[in-house]
């Protein structure tokens, strides 16, 4: 039996059948716990069901040395980087984690973090919750997040903050750029697989096959790239859009507090002339010598 290396057309053709019943398995999970714990709890707990049936399907099949139900619909088989033997337990063990737990905690890291560098006060950190994250305040990674949080400075927060708002913006655009270039070279389809080092081998191969459909895919992957510098281009435009309005917002407001300031002392001023004491340090002085001060910031 002939054996060679499994085009993109394969690769993609694997991905959506492997996608198409890990969906059936997070819905048929998702409609069990929605049955026994009722409408809140699958809402609360809808993240780490996906997460769990994700992890099962995986352990069931490459975790022990199995192909996937996509693998077997395409007759391809996973390879280590020498092409001559089956990716080790490690590697496999590996895969799997990057392509189901990293993920999911990198996301809920992001968002937990995010949510406490927004919330200024720890009185409003104990009350408010976001339902959006999936976990309740008791959660490790919520409760270390929380602690690390309250020990940074304003400054350090707000540079944290920005940090991660490029993190969330910068992991959809690396993924774009991965399946841009599996769409170019048609090597790892998904990320986590390169990262493993686990390749494919289509066997039953006929001479020839997949050959016509790559320069199709090429040319895919070239429009791909221009269409993310694109899509980088608006973000960082965008992003200087709004650190323009929060800048001339900032200086508009301390104008207000500036005039509010200004018209105080005026009044305070207008104040002194029937005493002879300042109305803040209560030393004596003379009216005559007191001096109008115009266009002065403290």
């Amino acid at each position: 039996m002939a054996l060679g290396p499994a085009g993109p057309a394969r690769l993609v053709r694997c991905g959506q059948k492997d996608e198409l019943y890990r969906g059936g398995l997070r819905s048929g999970a998702g409609t069990a716990l929605h049955g026994v714990a009722g409408a809140k709890k699958w809402l609360e707990w809808r993240r780490e069901i996906e997460l769990l049936s994700d992890v099962a399907y995986f352990a069931l099949t490459t975790l022990s040395g199995y192909q996937t139900l996509g693998e077997e619909y395409v007759n391809i088989v996973q390879v280590d980087p020498t092409k001559k033997k089956v990716p080790s337990f490690l590697r496999r063990a590996i895969f799997v984690s990057l392509h189901t737990v990293v993920p999911y905690y990198l996301e809920k890291g992001l968002q937990h973090l995010e949510h406490e560098l927004q919330i200024e006060d720890d009185e409003s950190r104990t009350l408010q919750s976001n339902p959006a994250l999936g976990l309740s305040g008791r959660s490790l990674i919520r409760s270390w997040i929380q602690k690390q949080v309250r020990e940074l400075p304003e400054q350090q927060r707000k540079t944290v903050l920005q940090v991660v708002y490029l993190l969330k913006q910068a992991i959809p655009l690396l993924h774009r750029l991965h399946l841009a270039l599996f769409y170019i070279r048609g090597t790892f389809y998904h990320l986590s697989k390169r990262i493993a080092g686990i390749r494919y081998l289509h066997f039953g191969r006929l001479p020839g096959e997949d050959q016509s459909i790559q320069s199709s895919y090429k040319f895919l992957g070239i429009i791909s790239v221009f269409h993310l510098l694109l899509t980088i281009g608006v973000q960082i435009y965008s992003f200087q859009q709004k650190q323009r309005a929060r800048q001339e917002w900032k200086l508009h407001r301390n104008l207000a507090v500036q005039k509010y300031v200004d018209l105080y002392l005026i009044g305070k001023a207008e104040a002194m002339v029937g005493h002879t004491e300042c109305p803040l340090c209560r030393e004596k002085f003379h009216p005559q010598k007191l001096i109008y001060l115009r266009h002065y910031q403290l």
